[in-house]
C-alpha cells in the first residue's frame, strides 16, 4: 500500500475526506437550521460534529490500519489526536464562552466610549463533548470506510 504519491497516501486522503464531510455536515445542518446558507460553515471553526476531531482521528486510524496499531507512527498519531480533541474541549471552548461574554459587555457600552465601535470577537471557536464525540466517529468511520475501499483497489 506504500507509494510515493500524495494522491495515494490512504491516511492523509481519510484526514481530508473527513474534515470535508464534517464541514459539510455543518453546512446543511445550519442551513436547515436557519433556512439560510452561511458559506462561512465550509470553513468555520466549532460546531457539529467537530472537523478537528473528525480530521485527526482518521488520521490516526488511517495510520493504524495501514502501518499497524502497535507501532509507534499510530501511538504518535493517536497522541495528536488525543491532545487537539482536549484542546477544543477545553481551551478553544472556554476562550469561545469568553468572547461572548467580552462581546456582550462592549454591546453594552456607552456609544462614546473608544471600544464601543470595536469588532465583535469569533465564539464560535471551540466544541462541547457531543461535538468532539460526533467529530470522532466520524473520523473512525471515513477511514474504515477507505481501508475497504483501498484494499479493495490494490
Amino acid at each position: 500500500m506504500s507509494s510515493s504519491c500524495v494522491f495515494t497516501n490512504y491516511p492523509l486522503i481519510c484526514a481530508f475526506i473527513a474534515f470535508a464531510l464534517a464541514q459539510s455536515i455543518k453546512f446543511f445542518t445550519s442551513w436547515y437550521k436557519e433556512k439560510r446558507w452561511d458559506i462561512k460553515q465550509l470553513v468555520g471553526s466549532g460546531g457539529m460534529p467537530s472537523s478537528h476531531s473528525s480530521t485527526v482521528t482518521a488520521l490516526a486510524t488511517a495510520i493504524g490500519f495501514q502501518e499497524g496499531f502497535g507501532g509507534s507512527l499510530f501511538a504518535t498519531a493517536l497522541i495528536l489526536a488525543c491532545i487537539v480533541m482536549y484542546d477544543a474541549t477545553g481551551v478553544r471552548l472556554h476562550a469561545g464562552r469568553q468572547a461572548e461574554v467580552l462581546n456582550q459587555i462592549v454591546y453594552e457600552l456607552p456609544a462614546e466610549h473608544p471600544l464601543a465601535e470595536s469588532r465583535p470577537l469569533r465564539e464560535l471557536l471551540g466544541h462541547t463533548p457531543p461535538q468532539v464525540f460526533a467529530g470522532c466517529m466520524l473520523g473512525i468511520i471515513t477511514s474504515a470506510a477507505g481501508y475497504f475501499i483501498f484494499q479493495g483497489a490494490t
